[in-house]
């Protein structure tokens, strides 16, 4: 099954993307296709053997909407900088195509603007980036999606100045209607308006007509439309003497509908600003360190096992690892974390990070569509597609909503033409602002706008949400599970206690035998010990005659002295007495931590202690998921006494010990079969089958690969206060779309009878050109509201 994602251009309304998801869903070979209107992405899941890409656009084109299909393997667009004349043209192009691995070359002057047709098996983007390069010229990425953006804003903000221009001397001329050269004027005014700036609210009428649906499109050509051909009939004299002329109303509702459009892209723009930062961060130039120095090239032709350099104050450009020198580096793109982190030899840095101190040498290991920011913007893209559940409500409602309008239009006309005997200009006024105050747009943007901004507030706190429809689940979130290893715990051994043998002995000087003992080992208890000594300020000393025994521990000489350091079993076999410290290592051990001995000849110098102990936000996390009104569960593979320990401390309701790692996804789905909606916590591969398993799988330090990491949701840090947050977002996200569908319904519900006379009585009436400005502000507001999410990222 191949994913495609397309660009969409000409929706006008939820109707329109309802429209697109049934057309293209009903294709052979589509077994699933989401138009997320906010974004206006169609991702869409099919056969590649029973339809192609190629013709998913067609049937998208022939709706009545553009589509833009992403590259296909094999097939490369950029800019290109640098380009003079024909000359360039047939340079470049001869340059690329002196590569067998390159079929077609296509270099455009005007456009700046070069295609490449090629062998994915035998050369890739990289490699062509570096051909151009090579020849003279600066090869660029395409953002075709974010230009596209900028130049619809500009569209949109021209089209209303224009028809808000054009409309102002109608209005400022209502009163002056006897004046014929006046009606002249306005007359042409208003067709200017009605064709131009208008005209795309027809096309987009006749294409949804056309595949027999209607949308926003509809009611507004509509209501524009009868404004303006009752005025010019009665211009024309065909509706007698003294008939009213209101050009006004037509010219004003397309300018105010613009205005909405215009403010609605801007808005929309805000929303996706996170994924729009996420695409500046990439660097644009390296330093390539080669054997004849360092020389500054476009980043896109860094290939895997390139030298970098990275000066104070630059962006790493790839993913890599340091193989010379040491400084600070902000990863606050990856994990949300303000200070900054020391890198030093054989550390891996991340692309888009940047240096505050310190000169690094950087080899990289992965470059382009590899590099963690890649994944990162490809995933936030797809959870921003991705539908929640809540969505199929505001779907539903826009299914029938334009017909039912148009009936209620119809029913507003009649009621008030004959059973209250108005005069036909009455009937028609409130007829026409019913079609335009109603407005399906602000039900279609709900839901995606707050899905949007929410996992952009999510991905500043160093949370990725894979799933737009993971922050509804998470909200609701019943029970929770937590790994114990790794997530609750350090996953890595500490020293918690050094019990010397007696008063006489110095416990610095038994710490000196254990880490000199252990310096050599790669056991994890070893490096505890050594860690330890080192953050005491003691150094390892030197020592001969090494040797380690597989199970049992390490034997050497020291100072003149043999150490004999490990378990009990090394020590019966050393012949030491382990009665100055039996009491507290019985102690110890019923405590569920690892006990190393110290013996030096034959003498009991002391007993060291190990356990993985609990990270210092643990606890506090735990609470707080009791706070949000969340039960907890351990579950690990200890033995009960040291789940127990663990438990206790860290709070949480309840565990289970003993339990293999199949068993897991078992114990997951015994909470779901209570009825309980159930996540999980855990490291992402070990725990991969119980996080697949949970309505919502949390995975804890996604580290640097988060497109392998199994869940709905991955904390870059390994941090679990951040499943805390993560469900605070959640919550506050599925807040924003019930107040979003709650403000578009009672607008609707408010609307309708007001525009349609009901409160006429009281004197309270809506003309038709400020029912079509409620109905854009009232998608406007629904954006807006979306956009305040973004004070939930500040709070947190």
């Amino acid at each position: 099954m191949t994913k495609s994602v397309m660009k969409i251009t000409g929706m006008s309304c939820a109707n329109c993307a309802a429209r697109i998801e049934k057309g293209i869903g009903a294709l052979e070979g589509v077994s699933s296709a989401v138009v997320n209107f906010a974004m206006e992405e169609l991702i869409v899941s099919h056969d590649e053997g029973a339809i192609s890409e190629e013709e998913i656009g067609r049937r998208v084109q022939e709706l009545g909407y553009g589509a833009i299909r992403s590259e296909p393997a094999g097939e490369l667009t950029f800019a290109v900088r640098g380009l003079h004349c024909a000359s360039c043209v047939n340079r470049l192009e001869g340059r690329l195509l002196e590569e067998p691995a390159i079929s077609t070359a296509i270099v455009n002057l005007a456009a700046e603007t070069g295609f490449v047709r090629f062998d994915p098996e035998r050369i890739g983007a990289a490699e062509i980036f570096a051909i151009v390069h090579d020849a003279g010229y600066t090869p660029v990425e395409l953002r075709e999606a974010e230009a596209a953006g900028s130049d619809e804003l500009r569209i949109q903000r021209n089209w209303f100045i224009f028809s808000m221009a054009a409309s102002l001397p109608i209005m400022l001329t209502m009163g002056l209607h006897h004046n014929r050269a006046v009606l002249q004027f306005n007359f042409l005014l208003a067709t200017a308006v009605q064709f131009t700036a208008g005209l795309a609210f027809y096309r987009g009428s006749w294409a949804a007509l056309k595949n027999r649906s209607a949308n926003m499109d509809v009611l507004i050509a509509l209501g524009t439309s009868a404004a303006y051909f009752y005025s010019l009939a009665s211009f024309a004299g065909l509706l007698g003497p003294g008939s009213e002329v209101f050009f006004e109303t037509s010219a004003m509702l397309i300018a105010f509908i613009r205005l909405g459009k215009y403010l609605e892209a801007r808005a929309r723009g805000k929303a996706g600003e996170a994924l729009k930062k996420l695409l500046h961060l990439q660097a644009d130039k390296a330093r390539l360190v080669t054997e004849e120095g360092e020389r500054e090239v476009p980043a896109s032709i860094i290939r895997v096992g390139d030298v970098v350099l990275v000066r104070p104050g630059e962006t790493i450009p790839v993913d890599g690892e340091v193989i010379d020198g040491s400084g600070a580096v902000d990863e606050a793109m990856v994990t949300g974390e303000s200070m900054p982190v020391l890198k030093k030899e054989g550390d891996t840095v991340t692309g888009a990070t940047i240096s505050k101190s310190g000169v690094l040498r950087v080899r990289a290991t992965r470059v382009g569509e590899a590099t963690l920011l890649a994944q990162i913007v490809r995933m936030v893209r797809e959870a921003q597609g991705d539908k929640a559940p809540i969505q199929r409500f505001a779907d539903a409602v826009s299914g029938w909503f334009v017909p039912v309008v148009i009936l209620l239009s119809a029913v507003t006309f009649s009621v008030w033409f004959f059973p209250f005997n108005s005069d036909f200009l009455t009937a028609f006024r409130f007829a026409i602002a019913v079609v335009v105050i109603a407005c399906p747009c602000a039900m279609g943007l709900a839901t995606p706008t707050a899905i949007m901004v929410g996992s952009g507030v999510a991905l500043g706190c160093g949370i990725l949400v894979k799933k737009g429809s993971a922050l509804e689940i998470i909200s609701r979130l019943q029970v929770l599970l937590l790994d114990k290893t790794g997530t609750l715990t350090r996953g890595t051994p500490d020293m918690t206690d050094l019990v010397p043998a007696s008063r006489s002995v110095d416990p610095e000087r038994l710490l000196e035998c254990l880490a000199t003992a252990e310096a050599h080992s790669s056991h994890p208890l070893a490096q505890a010990a050594v860690a330890a000594a080192e953050a005491s300020g003691i150094t390892p000393g030197q020592a001969s005659e090494y040797e380690e025994r597989g199970g049992f521990g390490i034997t050497c000489t020291y100072n003149g002295f043999r150490l004999a350091v490990g378990n009990e079993r090394l020590m019966e076999a050393e012949g030491v007495n382990l009665a100055p410290v039996a009491g507290k290592a019985v102690e110890l051990a019923a405590a569920g931590k690892s006990l190393i001995y110290v013996a030096a000849g034959q003498a009991l110098v002391g007993l060291a202690a190990f356990a993985d102990t609990l990270k210092p936000e643990s606890a506090r996390a735990v609470a707080e998921f009791r706070r949000l009104g969340i039960r907890t569960c351990m579950i690990t593979g200890d033995h009960a006494d040291v789940a127990a320990i663990v438990a206790r401390q860290a709070g949480v309701d309840s565990f289970e010990a003993e339990v293999l790692p199949g068993r897991k996804q078992e114990v997951v789905r015994e909470y779901q079969q209570r009825g309980l909606i159930t996540g999980m916590v855990g490291d992402g591969i070990n725990d991969a089958p119980a996080l697949a398993q949970a309505e919502i799988g949390i995975a804890i330090g996604g580290g640097t690969d988060v497109a392998k990491e199994t869940g709905d949701i991955v904390l870059m840090r390994d941090d679990l206060m951040d499943a805390v947050r993560a469900i605070a977002i959640g919550r506050a996200t599925l807040a924003k779309v019930k107040q979003n569908l709650f403000w578009a319904l009672f607008y609707n519900v408010l609307g309708i009878p007001v525009a349609a006379g009901m409160l006429s009585r009281y004197g309270i009436t809506l003309k038709p050109e400020y029912a079509g400005l409620a109905m854009a502000f009232s998608s406007v507001s629904v954006v807006l509201n979306s956009i305040l999410l973004k004070r939930v990222g500040r709070q947190l």
